[in-house]
């Protein structure tokens, strides 16, 4: 198949709607498909490139970053949307958002009679913490924002969602297009256990504590994870023998980092920075439990990679993370933004290290269903089915 990707982030973005566009591109590609990805150009300008089998069409891109700083607005969407179906004439256009790029792409591919599928990586929830007094106004700010995403993806052929509340969550806001629920998937290749991993020297090279049990955290240090919820409750708990570790950056990393010296916590809250994809499968390997405080994950790569890598797991009771974690089997879920009931399941954690093993069994054992070769085989099924309609 000639399958066209389209996604207004920069490709190689760090984000979850990246990583997913990344994986399920080259998991095509390595399938023998035709694969292209447009996306907006993380240099400015636009550019040609070869990745991993992909073609990768970077187009011209203005930095948002004042508002965040993976934000980017492509410029001239509707032009550039035609010339690169006309170029590259795929099949089928598989779109990743509704913002102006994808929306072009949309109108263009209906223009020419391409079949249409869309991934929903989107909730309003996203996006409100970005935008003042929308707690005040949140029913007409919901309304307003699933108004705006449904009149790109009632237009497709097909909807995916990576998770089962998040389809759910489309039928709700009734959503026209068909919906089917295919994992972000994990690559169980690069992310698995590794009994060989040296612990001690991986912890030291990211500053790591190298006794401590260690509380950890990747991904997008913003907002809308809330890292300060584990933050508070390292603080209630005032225990010296655990360790908070973020790795990764974002927009709210230098609040955190305040807070963190506000609190007194400079011992037991390190942040590493980014951590390369070629480090982090030995970085998880070398923690203890994985945290993701997030209200609004419709999945969680990072969680997944987490589970691949047998972690016992402690998550907010949120949105779609219930669907990976089960209380007292690969972790424990507590309520969202309640630090007294994260810090009451960090006790339970910390103080009984001997059920970690089993908990991290329970996670690799749940993460097989989410393999990226079976999610890669999914799209190609819902592709067949939308080209054979």
């Amino acid at each position: 198949m000639r399958i066209l990707i389209a996604t207004s982030s920069n490709y190689m973005a760090f984000h979850g709607q990246a990583i997913f566009t990344i994986n399920l591109a080259e998991g095509l590609a390595r399938n023998g498909n035709e694969v292209m990805v447009a996306a907006g150009s993380d240099r400015g300008h636009p550019y040609l490139e070869q990745i991993n089998g992909v073609r990768l069409e970077a187009i011209r891109a203005l930095s948002l970053k004042i508002i965040h700083p993976d934000s980017y607005l492509t410029l001239f969407p509707s032009f550039v949307a035609g010339k690169i179906l006309d170029a590259f004439s795929p099949e089928i256009v598989h779109i990743q958002d509704h913002y102006p790029l994808n929306r072009a792409m949309v109108f263009a591919a209906r223009r020419r009679n391409i079949k249409l599928v869309g991934t929903n990586h989107f909730m309003p929830d996203n996006l409100a913490p970005y935008l003042p007094l929308v707690s005040k106004i949140k029913p007409f700010y919901n309304w307003i924002l699933w108004h705006w995403m449904r009149e790109v993806y009632d237009r497709l052929d097909a909807v995916a969602c990576p998770s089962r509340t998040a389809a759910e969550m489309l039928k709700k806001v009734r959503l026209q297009a068909p919906v089917s629920y295919i994992s972000c998937g994990v690559n169980t290749h690069l992310f698995h256990p590794d009994p060989y991993v040296d612990r001690s020297a991986w912890r030291r090279r990211y500053g790591i504590d190298p006794i401590r049990k260690v509380f950890f955290f990747v991904g997008r240090v913003d907002r809308e994870k809330h890292l300060d919820v584990i933050i508070r409750a390292v603080h209630l708990l005032d225990r010296d023998d655990i360790q908070y570790v973020i790795a990764g950056n974002g927009a709210a990393k230098s609040s955190l980092m305040s807070l963190v010296q506000e609190l007194g916590l400079r011992q037991k809250v390190h942040f590493t920075g980014f951590i390369p994809n070629t480090d982090l499968p030995s970085v998880l390997n070398s923690i203890d439990i994985f945290t993701m405080p997030s209200e609004a994950e419709l999945l969680s790569i990072a969680s997944l990679q987490a589970m691949a890598c047998a972690r016992p797991m402690l998550v907010a009771d949120a949105v779609a993370l219930p669907e990976l974690v089960a209380a007292n089997d690969n972790g424990y879920l507590f309520l969202p933004s309640d630090v007294d009931d994260a810090a009451r399941c960090m006790t339970v954690l910390a103080s009984n290290p001997e059920r970690w093993s089993t908990m991290g069994a329970a996670s690799l054992m749940r993460v097989q269903d989410h393999s990226l070769e079976n999610i890669v085989h999914c799209y190609e099924r819902l592709y067949q089915s939308v080209l054979s309609c």
